[in-house]
């Protein structure tokens, strides 16, 4: 028969259960030690030789812009757009705005996509939340508008010049407070209503020496003004208090307008636009479509770059840029009253 064991052999079987975890422990301890001791120490940070999934995971930083650097391409590539659209309309004579805009559009859903898997510019996209309800009820009417306004914007450019309708462009501001007043988002105010009289007697008196001026086209840009500013205060209705930047709004609003303008385009120019083509060729094509989509890329780091009042004199100084521009490459005229009317509004 066995014998149970003593007291004694219990507390000393006991004692060598505690030396073996400690033991263990301590050799845990230590190889913990030396894992920290292969790590490398870069930028005061602890960098492990392989990558951790946390490490490897780390959202990717957009890459930071001067002001001094980012603003004369803004200002460059603003311009050039609208010289560009020009001359492929009046130059180049395809007449054809809703098919540039819709293949502006195209490209830019395509070219938001491709950003979005290959860089952090639209990392912004993970911070909204699209859902059908939204998409109906916000992205859907606000992309109407946006695709209105595109399009007859560039069509005010087969009738009116560049720099006359820069000048109309001053009201974009003016149509904005109208309809921020008509929707109650703000209330008027007499120093407001005074902005609003100077700004409109300056593009009245700037239409009376407008040389060629042409009322259809006026009627026109009037109306693409009035798509833009309704079209604004729809994003702070209906989209108020979601941050998306310009890079961000063009990745949800492109598909959505290029459908629409896709739709409308066989009622609008047919199918001679794609007859045409052979006009332009493939290099203006891509060309012209590229440029517009590196304006909204570059807007993204234009408006984290500069303060409201840098942002201000950029456009003023591109506006006065572009006239200029305008006046030499494509001889528009310029009145002296304009001149005048010009430095009144800005």
């Amino acid at each position: 028969m066995s014998s149970s064991p003593s007291p004694q052999h219990e507390k000393d079987a006991q004692l060598a259960q505690v030396e073996d975890a400690a033991t263990s422990d301590l050799s845990s301890q230590h190889h913990q030690k030396q894992v920290r001791e292969d790590m490398e120490i870069e930028d005061g940070e602890e960098v492990s030789m392989l990558p951790s999934p946390a490490v490897a995971q780390a959202p990717r930083q957009k890459p930071k812009i001067t002001a001094t650097f980012i603003i004369p391409i803004w200002i460059v590539l603003s311009s050039s757009v609208i010289i560009y659209n020009n001359y492929l309309y009046n130059t180049l004579h395809f007449r054809y705005p809703v098919f540039v805009v819709t293949w502006h559009l195209t490209f830019a859903a395509i070219g938001t996509r491709i950003l979005h898997r290959t860089t952090s510019l639209l990392d912004g996209v993970k911070d909204v939340s699209m859902s059908k309800d939204m998409f109906l009820k916000s992205i859907l009417p606000i992309g109407i508008l946006f695709s209105g306004s595109l399009i007859l914007s560039n069509t005010a450019y087969l009738y009116l010049s560049v720099s006359y309708i820069q000048m109309l462009k001053a009201f974009n501001a003016v149509a904005v407070l109208l309809v921020s007043w008509a929707f109650r988002i703000s209330e008027p105010n007499r120093k407001l209503a005074l902005i609003v009289l100077m700004i409109s007697s300056g593009v009245a008196v700037a239409s009376g020496g407008e040389l060629k001026f042409n009322m259809f086209g006026f009627i026109v840009q009037a109306a693409a003004v009035g798509f833009e500013a309704a079209r604004l205060v729809m994003i702070e209705i209906l989209l108020h208090g979601l941050k998306m930047d310009p890079l961000v709004s063009l990745h949800y609003y492109a598909p959505v307008c290029a459908i629409i303008n896709l739709i409308a385009l066989p009622f609008t120019e047919g199918l001679t636009p794609f007859f045409e083509l052979a006009k332009i060729g493939p290099f203006i094509l891509f060309t012209n479509a590229a440029v517009a989509f590196l304006l909204n890329v570059a807007a993204v780091f234009l408006v984290g770059a500069g303060s409201g009042l840098v942002l201000t004199l950029t456009g003023v100084f591109k506006d006065i840029l572009l006239i200029t521009g305008s006046t030499l490459i494509f001889g528009s005229t310029v009145t002296p009253i304009q001149i005048f009317v010009l430095r009144w509004v800005v």
